[in-house]
């Protein structure tokens, strides 16, 4: 049956579906998993053969009928190491499936409580979209809002924030959202549905929040988390990015949502910090979004960043990624080897890159009138490359 649930949810993958999945290995957890109960249960979850190898030598292999297979995996789909020294793996023929990238994350983090490492369980709820795009909704009588409010397990008198997430092209935005979300990256209430091509998160603290920058700081940890866990080598590319709004009246949050919209106009799937924009943290910057993107695109400084991250020929193209990001972590710590332990690159190869980007533009970055400039042009070109994904996300 479990098989079943993930093959039926291939249909419509959603953020339900997800803590469902997730739900499955927070019970493992709660009852003292072994190697055979984790890989047996995951196989059948995933319909398909799972294997583990704990890095004590502890092994197990079953197919999805619950048969333990013997031998070499004959196709592996999908695996996590594990430190120092062995994984946790899927063996799916043909294309993976909609949820194997979360059912491996989860198998990895329960192998790591068998090697030793602690688990704090988490409690996270995907909610009804209709009634978070209510809530979001500023054409709603305040009593209907009211109503969505209290359904959601949310308190109407409580200060509210909204984060937006967007995942890879293809991926269902509200299932990205929770595997971002379900070990806990935000504290308090968190409910979470898909709106539109994103994921949006209403997160509720009766404490206190800690601030504006309270859970960008939270998120991003969770990312720089997620990236430890799959290796510090292992950097996204075209992954999730992240919008945070501000904490507004539960009846006005829109304006949060708007906020957090905008916010996620800044941000690239590159490194933690630049994944999570916070409009707070933007402060006089998120009026840029303000600025129509035909104008911002028509700025020259705007499209010599085109073309270097892009590149003319095929060849450069990987490599302006890397001088962008070098440039975008520079702009923001003002040193290298701070944009260089950002990056995990030595802080001469930052040199290097920050160099290239120097001779193509003619700019001193020790100039802070140079550097204002470059990050000013950075932030415009981001807003142009996310413009489309902002027009289609809107309740």
């Amino acid at each position: 049956m479990k098989g079943l649930l993930l093959r039926l949810s291939a249909l419509d993958a959603d953020a339900a579906t997800a803590v469902r999945v997730i739900a499955h290995f927070e019970a493992l957890l709660g009852s003292g998993p072994d190697p055979v109960s984790l890989t047996r249960s995951t196989a059948g979850l995933a319909g398909c053969a799972a294997g583990l190898e704990l890095p004590d030598g502890r092994s197990a292999r079953f197919g999805s009928d619950g048969t333990a297979l013997t031998g070499e995996p004959v196709h592996v789909s999908g695996r996590v190491g594990l430190e120092p020294s062995g994984g946790v793996w899927l063996e799916r023929p043909g294309t993976p499936g909609p949820f194997d990238e979360l059912v491996l994350e989860w198998m990895a983090i329960t192998a790591r409580v068998l090697a030793g490492r602690s688990w704090q369980p988490q409690v996270l709820r995907a909610a009804d979209p209709a009634l978070v795009e209510l809530v979001l909704s500023g054409r709603e009588d305040a009593p209907d809002r009211v109503r969505a409010l209290r359904l959601l397990g949310l308190t109407p008198e409580v200060e509210l924030r909204v984060v937006a997430v967007a995942g890879r092209p293809g991926a269902d935005a509200g299932v990205e959202a929770v595997a971002l979300l379900g070990r806990g990256a935000l504290r308090g209430t968190v409910r979470v549905a898909r709106v539109g091509a994103l994921g949006a998160v209403l997160v509720q603290r009766k404490d206190g929040d800690g601030g504006e920058a309270g859970a960008a700081a939270e998120l991003r940890e969770a990312l720089r988390e997620r990236d430890r866990e799959r290796g510090a080598s292992r950097r996204p590319e075209h992954g999730i990015r992240v919008g945070v709004g501000g904490g507004t009246d539960p009846l006005d949050a829109r304006t949060s949502w708007a906020q957090a919209r905008s916010a996620l106009r800044f941000a690239v799937a590159d490194t933690p910090q630049d994944a999570v924009a916070d409009h707070g943290e933007l402060g006089p910057v998120a009026l840029l979004a303000d600025i129509p993107a035909e104008r911002l695109r028509a700025q020259e400084d705007v499209q010599r960043l085109g073309r270097l991250a892009c590149g003319e020929r095929g060849e450069r193209a990987a490599q302006g990624g890397g001088l962008l990001a070098a440039l975008s972590a520079f702009c923001r710590t003002g040193t290298l080897r701070q944009a260089a332990a950002e990056l995990h690159l030595h802080h001469s190869s930052v040199a290097a890159r920050l160099a290239h980007v120097e001779k193509e533009f003619g700019w001193s970055l020790r100039d802070p009138q140079d550097r204002f400039r470059a990050q000013l042009a950075v932030y415009a070109w981001r807003l142009v490359g996310n413009q489309d994904e902002a027009e289609g996300s809107a309740v």
